[in-house]
This record gives structure tokens, C-alpha cells and sequence, in this order.
């Protein structure tokens, strides 16, 4: 790695203190409370969270003081961690430690996709380029896939990071919730309209090409047991959808088997298919990846109302489910009503990303439905999709503000 200037150098020990900081604030406590009640069953103030992935370049890229190229890196990282808590003032819990993920790979397929992304300051759209155009006639130029693991990239990192500012943010390895897409990298293959007459023209293919899929993920779990690269997935952890592995059903320590893991599992991509079709050409797939996990966090933002009672409902391990606008959220309110399944609300995002002032009136009662929809239920609220807020942090802080608001007026455990 390249060497790091002694101006960067300070700089990225001012951000690390500054995150230390944070995490040993009362307020942190305050917000992990609310975090290990959930962990727990207990339906208590739930966490409200505005998340940034979508507007890095309005919340990270404009705040980096540092030159280097690899402590940009690093400052980026540690800007990450505090967007939530420092400029919207949401429940994100900061941890006393420099987290860092081995440095693994997994790719289902031996070909990869093109995609164009749109243009503008905050595009968000993009386009698929199919590399495949005719599933059954191609579906050898599928065979194939990887995975593996960089130890060398990864202790190297690690070393780096640790004479930089160790002594103030120790580095903890952490693992994110196992990933199981298996819809999405062939749609990024052949394109969402060519895979949905696939289903109709050469269904044998489809199963196919899943089947090379699920295989590729089970061998890859394999691994992860066999190089003892699984770490637990518990409390302060990350959990994929921008989210926290709090949990009191999983280890804590030391972990060797996926069955003691957080897993994730989406298929946003056959969200417009019947429940029947996603149960013949999904769901088969993914119960055995399910079978491999401790507990399951599922969804997107394709709609799960409709594939609830056949299929998402008979998943005992099933603790978080991503509830998109796209959704009969009182439905799934019923459905998830008393249980440990966390209601897991990602709101409308429009409120905060339209220009000019926001309508306090309009989210107020857009979050009062949400609210009384998730009312009996483990309740979380992260608000994704938000490709802007203009650049105006206050605009962020008051949208928690708002949010908060509602749940206090509206929800009841």
C-alpha cells in the first residue's frame, strides 16, 4: 500500500477519535437499547434510520480532507459510520472498533454482465446489456463461477489501518449476513423482459441455469466452513439491506458452521410473477439456501404480500423482512403481528427527495399508515432509495424529526 502522508495521517486519527467519541457517548447507549430489544422479542421503541447509499456523493465525497488515495479510503470509511448519527442525528450504533470484512468473493456464473448507468448528478437508473440472448441455446456460457478468499489483501489492510490509528479504534473482522441472490445475476445476464418469457419459452433452462446457481452459493458456504473465514453474526454486525445483526439466537463467539449465521436472501426480480411461478422457479432454490442459515433477513423492495402464506411464512428461521411501499403494508402488519419477524419498513422515499420544501402534513400522515400498519409488530424503519436531499443535512435531521413523530403518536407495541 502506498504510503500515507503525515497531514492524512492526522487527519484520519482526527476521524477515528471522533467515532470513538460517538460510540462511547450516552446517546449510544441510549440507541443500542433499542437495537437489543428487538434482538430480544421485545417490541420497544424501534430504531428510525434515514441511510446515505444513495447520496455518498452529498453526504461523504464533498467532507474528505485527505490527498492519498488510500487514506481517502480509509476517511471515506470512517465518515460512513457516523453519516447517520452525525448529521441526521438517526439511531444508527456506532461501535468502538475500525470494522473490516475478509476480503471474499463469490461469482455465480463464468460470464459476467454489461449494464450502462444513467447520467446526471444523482442518476440513479441503469440499463442491462445482455450478454445472453438466448437462455437454452447459451446456457453453457454460464457453467462455471468462483469464489474465494484474499487473506494476503486482507492482513495487509488490516496492518496498515492498525499503525495508522489502532491505538484509538482497535480493528475488529466482522462478516456480514451470508448472500444468496440468485435471481438477480441472471437478470443482469439476459435482461428482465428475456427472463420472464424464459419461464414461458424454455422453463428446463431456467431451472438450469438457478440450479448452477444454488450449487455455486452451497460450495461456497462449504468453503467459508472449511477455511474458517465465518464469524459471528450478532450484535453491533452488519446485516445486508443496511441493517444490524442483533440477535439473542445466534453465537456470540466463536462460530463454524453456517447454521449458526445470518443469511440473506432477495428476489426483487420475479416480484411481477404469480406466487405460483415464483414457487416453481424460486422458491426451491432459496429453501435450500435457507437451510443453511441460522436466521434469514429476506427482501428488497419487490412486494412478499402475495408470496407470504405459501411460501415466506413456512421459513421458521425468517426474523427480518424488508416491507417496501409496493406492499399491502396492513396486510403484512397481520401477517407479522406477535411474531419475531421484524417488520422492516422502508418507507416511500419521494417526501425527502422532491425539490423545495418538504410537506410536513404529507409525511405525517404517510407515516401515520405506516405506523398503525406496524402497530403489535417488531418495528424498524430505514429509509432507502433516496437518491438526494439537495445536499441540506437539516433536511435529513428534520425527516428523522418527522419520523420519529409519527411512530411516537401512531405506533403501539
Amino acid at each position: 500500500m502506498e504510503p500515507i502522508s503525515a497531514r492524512d495521517r492526522e487527519i484520519v486519527r482526527g476521524r477515528a477519535q471522533l467515532q470513538l467519541d460517538y460510540a462511547n457517548a450516552p446517546q449510544n447507549d441510549v440507541i443500542l437499547k433499542k437495537w437489543r430489544a428487538q434482538a430480544e422479542g421485545r417490541r420497544a421503541c424501534p430504531p428510525i434510520r434515514l441511510l446515505y447509499s444513495n447520496f455518498c456523493h452529498e453526504v461523504i465525497t464533498p467532507r474528505l480532507q485527505c490527498e492519498g488515495d488510500q487514506a481517502r479510503q480509509i476517511e471515506s470509511s470512517l465518515l460512513a459510520t457516523l453519516v447517520g448519527r452525525e448529521l441526521f442525528d438517526d439511531d444508527t450504533p456506532i461501535a468502538p472498533t475500525f470494522d473490516m470484512e475478509w476480503h471474499t468473493h463469490v461469482q455465480p456464473f463464468g460470464i459476467t454482465g454489461a449494464i450502462t448507468r444513467a447520467s446526471g448528478p444523482n442518476a440513479q437508473g441503469i440499463h442491462i446489456d445482455p450478454v445472453i440472448t438466448d437462455l437454452a441455446g447459451e446456457i453453457d456460457k454460464l457453467r462455471g463461477g468462483s469464489f474465494g478468499v484474499d487473506r494476503a489483501a486482507t492482513e495487509s489492510r488490516r496492518a496498515f489501518i492498525e499503525d495508522i490509528f489502532g491505538d484509538i479504534l482497535p480493528v475488529r473482522m466482522v462478516m456480514n449476513s451470508l448472500w444468496g441472490s440468485i435471481t438477480g445475476p441472471l437478470v443482469y445476464l439476459m435482461g428482465m423482459e428475456a427472463y420472464y418469457i424464459a419461464m414461458y419459452d424454455c422453463p428446463e433452462a431456467v431451472h438450469e441455469a438457478m440450479e448452477m446457481e444454488t450449487r455455486l452459493y452451497e460450495q461456497y458456504y462449504d468453503f467459508l466452513e472449511e477455511e474458517k473465514l465465518l464469524l459471528p453474526t450478532n450484535d453491533l454486525t452488519p446485516l445486508h439491506q443496511e441493517s444490524f445483526a442483533f440477535t439473542d439466537e445466534l453465537p456470540g463467539d466463536a462460530v463454524t458452521r453456517t447454521t449458526e449465521c445470518w443469511g440473506f436472501l432477495e428476489s426483487q426480480e420475479s416480484t411481477a410473477v404469480s406466487a405460483d411461478t415464483f414457487g416453481e422457479f424460486v422458491f426451491p432454490y432459496q429453501q435450500r439456501l435457507v437451510d443453511r442459515f441460522g436466521l434469514l433477513s429476506y427482501g428488497c423492495c419487490e412486494r412478499v404480500d402475495a408470496i407470504w402464506p405459501d411460501y415466506l411464512s413456512t421459513w421458521s428461521n425468517l426474523r427480518k423482512l424488508s416491507v417496501s411501499p409496493f406492499n399491502d403494508e396492513p396486510l403484512i402488519g397481520e401477517y407479522l403481528r406477535g411474531t419475531r419477524v421484524v417488520y422492516y419498513s422502508k418507507p416511500r422515499a419521494e417526501f425527502v427527495t422532491c425539490d423545495g420544501p418538504m410537506n410536513d402534513d404529507a409525511i405525517n400522515t404517510y407515516f401515520k399508515g405506516v405506523c398503525e400498519a406496524a402497530s403489535g409488530c417488531l418495528f424498524e424503519i430505514a429509509q432507502r432509495e433516496v437518491g438526494t436531499i439537495f445536499g441540506d443535512f437539516e433536511r435529513g435531521r428534520h425527516y428523522v424529526r418527522l419520523a420519529r413523530e409519527a411512530v411516537d403518536a401512531y405506533w403501539r407495541p
